[in-house]
């Protein structure tokens, strides 16, 4: 099938999707949850293969080994996965609220209504458990989803796809095509230039394959380039707290985009030695002097930086972040409350790990992604940020002129949003 017709199918299933009721739309979801719990060691087995081949990819330079932690699946992954997906069920149906309403004049109310976006493209590289994270959330916000992975987890992708088709095909009036899934890099360059029936492309992947998006399409992209993520120690900071949150913010997940990349330490911190000496400990290589501030190592690696005070530690992060999530341990209150307010970034902490910033830890039961946009929607994404709104006036048969000509006044009185 041609690309072309892929998303004329995607954009049909938008508007079907766009009229279903919330107890069709959680049924989808508990079968497709129940179909992967099924099917687990299917996936396994698939995802086997896709790391054997991606083992020869990364001896030929092709893959990083970055990449390649995120491509594989494990018994932990797979239940947060098939728990993903039971969460956005229970979640409340974020469409047709209504979010504004409005008496412009007696008789002429107007209604702000949360709706789809519509068709979504979603590229993405290694990572299998993004496709019942993506579609999940898609399907609880009544979008349809064009589905791009990495050839590395082609295996794993087909058959988590398959087991998500069979489980939608059985649940009586859920429309065909919600959820597709394309192969081909020719397909990524069709979708880019398919704005007629795409809406939204949410990109998740290297620097590299993120800039390459946002080159070259016309539709609207949502997510981030990098996750350049930095953590501050404050002077007043304490020693146990900052050597927990930096270890695990390093260490639990090198890989994952909000995994911390630069370390600042005030230079009058009275414990640099024992905080430097516990994260070698911990097998962290520590950097002094890099080659750039705005690497995204992916590994046991990190940057460091002493800096003279708070705001130094701030004008370093709003120029070389990525506008990700930052970090300050310090036990002063309005230290802390400058740095949030100040540093320019998605998600700002105090005294807690950077890797906190994901949507499933947020309560969403997924994401599509981490946000760095300023518009629409910002850090991670989920139900919400795949809705838009419109708006719905009811009269009973006024018109521009009467007000123009000052017969009719507005009074513009808000109304309780029922």
């Amino acid at each position: 099938m041609e690309f072309i017709d892929i998303a004329k199918n995607a954009k049909k299933a938008s508007l079907e999707a766009a009229k279903l009721d919330t107890e069709t739309k959680n049924k989808a979801l508990k079968s497709i949850a129940d179909n992967l719990e099924k099917h687990t060691d299917e996936i396994f087995e698939a995802n086997k293969q896709d790391l054997e081949n991606a083992q020869l990819l990364v001896q030929d330079g092709e893959l990083s080994q970055s990449a390649y932690h995120r491509l594989k699946l494990d018994i932990p992954k797979m239940r947060d996965m098939i728990q993903g997906v039971r969460d956005v069920a229970s979640l409340d149906d974020p469409i047709g609220k209504v979010m504004l309403k409005r008496e412009l004049d007696k008789g002429l109310v107007l209604e702000k209504i949360s709706c789809p976006i519509g068709v979504l493209g979603i590229i993405f590289e290694a990572r299998p458990d993004v496709i019942s994270q993506i579609s999940s959330l898609a399907i609880k916000s009544s979008n349809a989803v064009i589905l791009k992975g990495g050839k590395e987890a082609i295996n794993t992708n087909k058959k988590i796809m398959e087991i998500m088709t069979n489980a939608l095909d059985s649940v009586d009036g859920f429309p065909k095509n919600v959820i597709q899934q394309v192969f081909s890099h020719d397909d990524i360059s069709q979708m880019l230039q398919c704005d007629k029936y795409i809406n939204l492309i949410i990109p998740r992947g290297s620097n590299k394959l993120v800039q390459y998006i946002k080159e070259n399409t016309k539709i609207p992209v949502l997510g981030h380039a990098s996750g350049i993520c930095h953590i501050f120690v404050d002077k007043s900071a304490d020693l146990d707290t900052a050597i927990r949150i930096i270890t695990d913010a390093k260490t639990q997940y090198p890989s994952a985009c909000n995994s911390v990349e630069t370390l600042l330490i005030h230079k009058d911190f009275p414990k640099i030695d024992e905080l430097l000496a516990s994260l070698q400990l911990s097998e962290i290589k520590l950097v002094f002097k890099p080659e750039g501030w705005d690497i995204e190592y992916g590994d046991k690696i990190l940057a460091v930086k002493y800096v003279e005070n708070i705001d130094e530690a701030i004008k370093h992060i709003n120029t070389y972040g990525s506008g990700h999530t930052d970090c300050i341990i310090t036990q002063d209150n309005n230290n802390a409350e400058k740095f949030m307010n100040e540093v320019d970034s998605s998600g700002v902490y105090w005294n807690a790990s950077t890797r906190f910033a994901d949507g499933f830890r947020y309560g969403f039961g997924a994401e599509v992604g981490i946000s760095t946009n300023k518009t629409h929607a910002r850090g991670p994404v989920g139900l919400e940020g795949l809705t838009i709104y419109k708006y719905k006036l009811i009269g009973n048969g006024q018109v521009v002129d009467d007000y123009v000509k000052g017969v009719k006044h507005f009074h513009h009185k808000d109304l309780p949003c029922e």
